[in-house]
Order: C-alpha cells, then sequence, then structure tokens
C-alpha cells in the first residue's frame, strides 16, 4: 500500500486530480462510427444528466475559481476545433459518446455555461465537477462543486424549466430522462488515502467506504425525491493503475510500472458493495443500473494490444508520470499519437480509452432501455 509519507510529499499534485493525419483519421473512423450506427431500439430517453467527477466534467469548473483547471491546451487537441473546453482529456468524454449514440445531440454541455440555449437544457446537462467526489471533503480539498450542490443546481435547473416550459412538461421530461452518474476514485486516491482527516474517523478502509455508500444512497434518493427514474450509477475504475498512483508508490520511476493492487482491491471491494445497495434501492417505477468500468480499463490494462495501446502506465501529457491539470499546460511537450496512449495525462483516460469504454457498456445501454 502506498505510504502516507509518499502521498503527502505529492500533495499539491494529487490535488490537481481532482501526428495530425492520425489525429485526423481518428476523428473520421468516429464520425464514421455514429453514421453507420443501427441502433436496435426506439429510444425513449427525452434528455440526459450527469453528475460526477472529471470523467464526466465537461466544463463546470470553468466558471468556478479553482486550480482543478483543464480549458487550455493541450486538453481538447483531439476534440471538435480542437478547442479545450474543460473536459479532462484530448477530446470526448464517455457521456459524450453515449448522448450521441441515443441521437439526442452530439455533446454534453456544462450546466455552468451561461449562454446555453433552452435546446441544449431540455436535452440535458452535466453538473458534473473535477475533483469531486460523493464525501463533502474531497470537494473541499481542491475547491470544486460538491455533489450536494450539483444536486441543488439541479433543483435550479428544474425551476428554470418550469418557468420556460411549465411544470407539467418538465415533470415529463425528467420522468423519461436518464442519468448519470461517476464519482467515488478521488474519495479514495485523494482524499482517504492523500489527508488524515477521514482516516482519523475511518481507521478502516472498510469503515469508509460503508460511509461513501450511505453518501451515496443520500445523493440517488436525493435524485429519485427530484423525479429520476432511470438512473446509471458507474462503479470505481481500477485506480491503483493510474499513472500518478503508479509514480508516488515507486522507489523508482524508471523501473517497470506496475498497478497498485492494494488499491484496485479496495476499488473492487467498493464496487461490490455499491451493486448490492443499489439492488436495495430500486421502487416501483424507478431502475438503478449499475455501469461496471473496472472491468473494461482492467481489460485495456492487461491487453492493450487488443484495444491499439502502446502504453497504459504513462500519460500523454509532459513526462506523463505525474503531470494533470494545470501542470498539463501549453508548454508541456505532448506525445505524437494520444490514441495509442489508454492515458491522457496522469490521471485522465484518453479520448480513445472513453471511446473503448463507451462501447463496453453500450451492450448495458440497450438492455436497459429495452427494459423502459
Amino acid at each position: 500500500m502506498i505510504s502516507s509519507c509518499k502521498f503527502i510529499l505529492f500533495l499539491p499534485i494529487l490535488l490537481i486530480i481532482i501526428s495530425q493525419n492520425r489525429v485526423q483519421a481518428q476523428t473520421l473512423l468516429t464520425n464514421n462510427y455514429y453514421k453507420k450506427l443501427q441502433r436496435p431500439f426506439n429510444n425513449s430517453i427525452s434528455a440526459v444528466f450527469v453528475f460526477g467527477d472529471s470523467t464526466v466534467d465537461s466544463g463546470n469548473n470553468n466558471y468556478i475559481i479553482t486550480l482543478a483547471k483543464c480549458d487550455f491546451p493541450p486538453y481538447g487537441r483531439d476534440f471538435v476545433n480542437h478547442i479545450p473546453t474543460g473536459r479532462f482529456t484530448n477530446g470526448r468524454l464517455v457521456t459524450d459518446y453515449i448522448v450521441s449514440y441515443l441521437g439526442i445531440k452530439n455533446f454534453v454541455p456544462p450546466y455552468l455555461n451561461p449562454s446555453l440555449s433552452l435546446d441544449e437544457l431540455m436535452t440535458g446537462v452535466s453538473f458534473a465537477s473535477g475533483s469531486s467526489g460523493f464525501d463533502p471533503l474531497t470537494a473541499q480539498i481542491s475547491g470544486v462543486i460538491t455533489m450536494q450542490k450539483q444536486l441543488e443546481y439541479f433543483k435550479e435547473y428544474k425551476r428554470r424549466l418550469e418557468n420556460s416550459i411549465g411544470k407539467e412538461k418538465t415533470k415529463l421530461l425528467i420522468n423519461k430522462a436518464a442519468f448519470i452518474i461517476s464519482a467515488g476514485t478521488n474519495d479514495f486516491a485523494v482524499n482517504y488515502y492523500n489527508t488524515p482527516f477521514r482516516r482519523q474517523t475511518y481507521y478502516k478502509v472498510s469503515a469508509y467506504q460503508k460511509f461513501l455508500l450511505q453518501l451515496v444512497q443520500q445523493f440517488l434518493q436525493g435524485l429519485m425525491n427530484e423525479g429520476a427514474r432511470v438512473i446509471g450509477v458507474a462503479g470505481v475504475p481500477p485506480f491503483g493503475c493510474l499513472p500518478v498512483v503508479i509514480t508516488v508508490d515507486s522507489d523508482d520511476v524508471l523501473r517497470p510500472r506496475h498497478c497498485v493492487e492494494s488499491f484496485s482491491a479496495v476499488g473492487r471491494e467498493y464496487n461490490v458493495l455499491l451493486q448490492r445497495l443499489l439492488k436495495t434501492m430500486e421502487i416501483h417505477g424507478t431502475k438503478l443500473f449499475y455501469v461496471d468500468i473496472y472491468n473494461p480499463l482492467n481489460d485495456m490494462i492487461q491487453n492493450p494490444t487488443k484495444y491499439g495501446f502502446s502504453e497504459v502506465t504513462m500519460g500523454c501529457c509532459g513526462s506523463g508520470l505525474l503531470e494533470a491539470s494545470i501542470l498539463c499546460n501549453p508548454k508541456s511537450i505532448v506525445c505524437s499519437d494520444p490514441s495509442n496512449h489508454m492515458f491522457w495525462d496522469s490521471v485522465h483516460p484518453s479520448q480513445a480509452t472513453y471511446y473503448s469504454v463507451f462501447k463496453a457498456v453500450r451492450p448495458s445501454i440497450d438492455s436497459a432501455i429495452k427494459q423502459l
């Protein structure tokens, strides 16, 4: 297990966690995929609302005061028009691929963007904030938006929509919408293992897992109280395989790099408990779905060539060992082909990885929609 002293040494970095032809070819390939895609269902989802951390933050941190930002190059280098949108990657997120697949729109915009049109609001937005987590302390460490505040923003969103289209239409839209939640990694990697506060109360990680799941339950109940009927909750990834975690755990970064199994094991245990919780919370008229991202990501690490990856333990930006957020900036060197890298920076997956995750969860999306 990673020692506390090593994490404290790299605390400032962990707090942030919170060639051209090939790039064009990758973009063209992705676009063609959607053009040829035959959806095996009649989609009844009206909108997609997203909550969580940097894995699904499409730019909300652009509008708050925090170091956990990425609204500058080289972030966004493979996004449309090579624009840094505030997504913590080089291009699209899984949620962008999902809304495109559902035929709703091409991307999920950030709720805090003041220029969103009514149509953009009605078809779904992201309330997520990079470096956030279910534990409010996790968000406070980096000065980002807590999950509770994200829920409050959703309530504000409802009021805005009711003023525009009326209460009945708003209620119907929300009842037919899909809600996606992706958070938890920062609670462990940034908060529990990197600061002493939670460990003083929850000495054993199993106790902290239980505490987190209580917060997950409260958040989900809050969404359900606001009319959410279709909710997908992502588990945590094998976060012992994050490049920055591997670096901090290593005595010599030049030696062969391997995942920190003790961390990933905690993630697996948490995911099992999360699935049990979701089963107990499902009531008549409400569907709760567990979204497995651990196994797809773990398979990419174990079988990189299967996914076209040549590097799975280092990021594309900078040295690939520690850089993320403001440490991955316009002055940073960047690998020639991010699609060969599983990670864009030392914390966040590349667009290629997000696309592979989307393909892995697509059958679950199809199955979920058929149940509605």
